[in-house]
Protein backbone atom coordinates (compact mmCIF):
# COMPACT_ATOMS: atom_id res chain seq x y z
CA UNK A 1 0.00 0.00 0.00
CA UNK A 2 1.06 3.60 -0.29
CA UNK A 3 1.71 6.94 1.49
CA UNK A 4 1.83 10.17 0.29
CA UNK A 5 3.96 13.49 1.22
CA UNK A 6 1.91 15.91 -0.43
CA UNK A 7 3.19 19.86 -0.03
CA UNK A 8 0.45 22.32 0.01
CA UNK A 9 -0.08 24.14 -3.46
CA UNK A 10 0.72 28.26 -3.91
CA UNK A 11 -0.11 30.71 -0.92
CA UNK A 12 -1.30 34.08 -0.20
CA UNK A 13 1.93 35.89 -0.10
CA UNK A 14 1.56 38.54 2.92
CA UNK A 15 4.44 40.00 4.57
CA UNK A 16 2.44 41.72 7.43
CA UNK A 17 1.33 38.06 8.22
CA UNK A 18 3.84 35.43 10.18
CA UNK A 19 4.33 32.55 7.15
CA UNK A 20 2.94 29.71 9.18
CA UNK A 21 -0.36 31.58 9.39
CA UNK A 22 -0.69 32.15 5.27
CA UNK A 23 -3.17 31.01 3.43
CA UNK A 24 -3.89 28.97 0.40
CA UNK A 25 -4.62 31.29 -2.40
CA UNK A 26 -7.54 31.16 -5.04
CA UNK A 27 -5.40 29.33 -7.15
CA UNK A 28 -4.28 26.72 -4.56
CA UNK A 29 -7.82 26.08 -3.12
CA UNK A 30 -9.02 25.47 -6.24
CA UNK A 31 -5.67 22.91 -7.10
CA UNK A 32 -6.49 21.05 -3.57
CA UNK A 33 -10.02 20.72 -5.31
CA UNK A 34 -9.57 19.18 -8.31
CA UNK A 35 -7.03 17.18 -6.49
CA UNK A 36 -9.59 16.04 -4.13
CA UNK A 37 -12.17 14.68 -7.23
CA UNK A 38 -9.44 11.91 -8.38
CA UNK A 39 -9.81 8.62 -6.86
CA UNK A 40 -6.78 7.88 -5.46
CA UNK A 41 -8.08 10.89 -2.71
CA UNK A 42 -10.79 8.24 -1.67
CA UNK A 43 -8.68 5.49 -0.51
CA UNK A 44 -6.68 8.11 1.93
CA UNK A 45 -7.47 6.36 5.16
CA UNK A 46 -5.53 8.59 7.02
CA UNK A 47 -4.40 12.13 6.44
CA UNK A 48 -1.58 14.43 8.81
CA UNK A 49 -1.10 17.45 8.44
CA UNK A 50 1.59 20.02 9.67
CA UNK A 51 0.15 22.84 11.82
CA UNK A 52 0.46 25.83 9.77
CA UNK A 53 -2.26 27.18 8.33
CA UNK A 54 -2.17 26.20 4.55
CA UNK A 55 -1.32 22.75 5.09
CA UNK A 56 -4.36 22.40 7.42
CA UNK A 57 -6.32 23.69 4.59
CA UNK A 58 -5.06 21.97 2.00
CA UNK A 59 -5.58 18.57 4.44
CA UNK A 60 -9.19 19.73 5.19
CA UNK A 61 -9.89 19.38 1.41
CA UNK A 62 -8.63 15.99 0.91
CA UNK A 63 -10.33 14.63 4.47
CA UNK A 64 -13.29 16.26 3.58
CA UNK A 65 -13.35 14.21 0.00
CA UNK A 66 -11.64 11.02 1.94
CA UNK A 67 -14.46 10.77 4.33
CA UNK A 68 -11.97 11.11 7.35
CA UNK A 69 -10.82 13.47 9.42
CA UNK A 70 -7.39 14.98 9.48
CA UNK A 71 -4.76 14.87 12.33
CA UNK A 72 -2.71 18.01 13.07
CA UNK A 73 0.66 16.91 13.58
CA UNK A 74 3.20 18.15 16.03
CA UNK A 75 6.96 18.94 14.62
CA UNK A 76 5.70 18.70 11.27
CA UNK A 77 5.92 22.58 10.49
CA UNK A 78 8.66 23.88 7.61
CA UNK A 79 12.26 24.82 8.17
CA UNK A 80 12.16 27.23 11.05
CA UNK A 81 13.02 30.53 9.22
CA UNK A 82 11.94 33.12 11.78
CA UNK A 83 15.47 34.43 12.68
CA UNK A 84 14.89 36.24 8.98
CA UNK A 85 11.35 36.75 8.87
CA UNK A 86 10.10 37.71 5.56
CA UNK A 87 12.47 37.70 2.63
CA UNK A 88 11.02 38.60 -0.89
CA UNK A 89 11.10 35.62 -3.76
CA UNK A 90 14.41 36.29 -5.04
CA UNK A 91 16.29 36.65 -1.91
CA UNK A 92 14.12 33.82 -0.55
CA UNK A 93 15.34 31.62 -3.22
CA UNK A 94 18.91 32.20 -2.82
CA UNK A 95 18.37 32.06 0.80
CA UNK A 96 17.23 28.40 -0.07
CA UNK A 97 19.86 27.24 -1.77
CA UNK A 98 22.29 28.21 0.58
CA UNK A 99 20.25 26.25 3.02
CA UNK A 100 20.38 22.82 0.92
CA UNK A 101 24.14 23.26 0.30
CA UNK A 102 25.07 23.70 3.49
CA UNK A 103 22.53 21.14 5.63
CA UNK A 104 25.00 21.13 9.00
CA UNK A 105 24.78 25.03 8.65
CA UNK A 106 22.12 27.65 9.88
CA UNK A 107 21.79 30.21 7.59
CA UNK A 108 21.26 33.08 9.32
CA UNK A 109 19.82 31.82 12.29
CA UNK A 110 17.40 29.10 10.42
CA UNK A 111 16.89 25.73 11.55
CA UNK A 112 20.02 23.43 10.03
CA UNK A 113 18.78 21.20 6.88
CA UNK A 114 20.07 18.48 9.29
CA UNK A 115 18.08 19.44 12.20
CA UNK A 116 15.02 19.69 10.18
CA UNK A 117 14.86 16.91 8.49
CA UNK A 118 16.38 14.88 11.90
CA UNK A 119 12.82 16.41 13.00
CA UNK A 120 10.30 15.48 9.77
CA UNK A 121 11.82 11.91 9.31
CA UNK A 122 11.01 11.37 13.10
CA UNK A 123 7.58 12.84 12.99
CA UNK A 124 6.61 10.29 9.58
CA UNK A 125 8.11 7.36 11.68
CA UNK A 126 6.68 7.91 14.79
CA UNK A 127 3.28 8.01 12.65
CA UNK A 128 3.91 4.99 10.59
CA UNK A 129 4.92 2.79 13.29
CA UNK A 130 1.41 2.33 14.86
CA UNK A 131 -0.39 2.91 11.42
CA UNK A 132 -2.23 -0.20 9.63
CA UNK A 133 0.32 -0.89 6.57
CA UNK A 134 -2.71 -2.17 4.44
CA UNK A 135 -4.13 1.76 4.50
CA UNK A 136 -3.33 4.75 2.26
CA UNK A 137 -2.11 7.63 4.38
CA UNK A 138 -0.85 11.09 3.15
CA UNK A 139 1.04 13.61 5.32
CA UNK A 140 0.50 16.95 4.02
CA UNK A 141 2.91 19.71 4.73
CA UNK A 142 5.79 21.52 3.42
CA UNK A 143 8.20 21.91 0.50
CA UNK A 144 11.62 22.40 2.15
CA UNK A 145 11.12 19.03 4.59
CA UNK A 146 9.36 17.46 1.77
CA UNK A 147 12.97 17.99 0.28
CA UNK A 148 14.93 16.32 3.16
CA UNK A 149 12.49 13.46 3.86
CA UNK A 150 12.03 12.41 0.45
CA UNK A 151 15.99 12.34 0.35
CA UNK A 152 15.93 10.49 3.80
CA UNK A 153 14.07 8.25 1.88
CA UNK A 154 15.76 7.50 -1.04
CA UNK A 155 18.99 7.13 0.74
CA UNK A 156 20.35 10.30 -0.92
CA UNK A 157 22.20 13.28 0.26
CA UNK A 158 20.32 16.09 1.16
CA UNK A 159 20.90 18.71 -2.33
CA UNK A 160 18.41 21.05 -3.52
CA UNK A 161 18.00 19.14 -6.67
CA UNK A 162 15.67 16.87 -4.76
CA UNK A 163 13.43 19.84 -4.32
CA UNK A 164 9.84 19.71 -5.87
CA UNK A 165 9.61 22.01 -9.09
CA UNK A 166 7.54 24.34 -11.19
CA UNK A 167 7.13 26.97 -8.06
CA UNK A 168 4.22 27.51 -5.77
CA UNK A 169 4.15 23.76 -4.58
CA UNK A 170 1.37 21.29 -4.76
CA UNK A 171 2.93 18.18 -5.18
CA UNK A 172 3.59 15.03 -3.77
CA UNK A 173 5.43 12.05 -4.31
CA UNK A 174 4.46 8.30 -2.86
CA UNK A 175 6.09 5.73 -0.74
CA UNK A 176 5.41 2.15 0.13
CA UNK A 177 4.28 1.64 3.15
CA UNK A 178 5.70 -2.12 3.55
CA UNK A 179 9.65 -0.38 3.35
CA UNK A 180 9.39 3.11 2.86
CA UNK A 181 10.59 2.87 -0.48
CA UNK A 182 10.38 5.71 -2.82
CA UNK A 183 7.58 5.30 -5.88
CA UNK A 184 7.74 8.26 -7.97
CA UNK A 185 9.63 11.31 -7.92
CA UNK A 186 8.02 14.56 -7.55
CA UNK A 187 4.32 14.72 -9.30
CA UNK A 188 1.88 17.88 -9.08
CA UNK A 189 -0.89 16.87 -7.29
CA UNK A 190 -3.36 17.29 -10.01
CA UNK A 191 -1.51 15.24 -12.33
CA UNK A 192 -0.76 12.00 -9.86
CA UNK A 193 -3.16 9.26 -10.85
CA UNK A 194 -2.44 6.88 -8.09
CA UNK A 195 -0.09 4.00 -8.07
Amino acid sequence: MFGLYITHPQVRIDPDVPVPKWGLSDVGRERAIATSALPWVKKLGRILSSDETKAIETAEILADAAGVRFEITDGAHENDRSATGFLPPPEFEKAADWFFAHPDESFHGWERAVDAQARIVSVVEAALADHDSTVPIAFVGHGGVGTLLRCHLGGIPIARSHDQTGGGGGNLYAFRLSDHKLLTGWVPMESWQGP
